[in-house]
C-alpha cells in the first residue's frame, strides 16, 4: 500500500497526471462547445484540442526540471522524450487520422454498392488520433503551466 501512496504523492507523477486530466477535460468541453454535442468518449479519446500528449509530457518535463534542476541528466532525458512524443503526435499520428478519414469516405461509397458485402474488418476507423501544431502548442503550454502552478501551490 505504501507504493501506491508514494506514487500518488510523487510531484512528477501528480503533475503529469494532472496535465493529462485537465487537457482531456478541456478537450471534452471544447468539443461540446464547437459541435454542440456532448460526447464523453472525447474525455478518453485521442486527438483534438488541446493535446493531452503534449500536456502530459510537458508537465512531466517541467516538474522534472523544477524537482531535480535543469542542469542534471534527468531534465534533458524527459525533455527529449517530450519532443519525440509531440513530434509523433503531430506527424505520424496526424497523417494516420487523415488517412482514416479518406478510407472511411471510401467505405461509405462501397457500402452503397449492392454487390459489396462488408466484413468486420471494414469497421469505421478512428479519425481523431493526431494533433495539429496549434493543438500541440496549447497542450504544451497547458502542461508547463500546470507543473509550475502545482509546484508553487504544493
Amino acid at each position: 500500500m505504501n507504493i501506491i501512496l508514494d506514487i500518488l504523492n510523487n510531484p512528477l507523477f501528480a503533475s503529469a497526471a494532472l496535465g493529462w486530466f485537465v487537457a482531456q477535460f478541456l478537450k471534452m468541453i471544447i468539443y461540446l462547445i464547437v459541435n454542440k454535442e456532448f460526447r464523453f468518449e472525447r474525455f478518453l479519446g485521442n486527438g483534438g484540442m488541446p493535446s493531452s500528449h503534449s500536456a502530459t509530457v510537458c508537465a512531466l518535463a517541467t516538474a522534472t526540471g523544477l524537482h531535480y534542476g535543469f542542469s542534471g541528466f534527468e531534465f534533458p532525458m524527459v525533455a527529449f522524450f517530450a519532443i519525440i512524443v509531440m513530434n509523433d503526435a503531430m506527424g505520424v499520428r496526424l497523417e494516420t487520422g487523415k488517412q482514416a478519414k479518406i478510407l472511411n469516405d471510401m467505405l461509405l461509397m462501397f457500402k452503397e454498392m449492392p454487390q459489396w458485402k462488408p466484413s468486420k474488418a471494414h469497421e469505421h476507423l478512428k479519425e481523431f488520433v493526431g494533433h495539429t501544431p496549434i493543438q500541440i502548442f496549447v497542450g504544451a503550454f497547458l502542461g508547463i503551466s500546470i507543473a509550475i502552478i502545482y509546484y508553487n501551490v504544493m
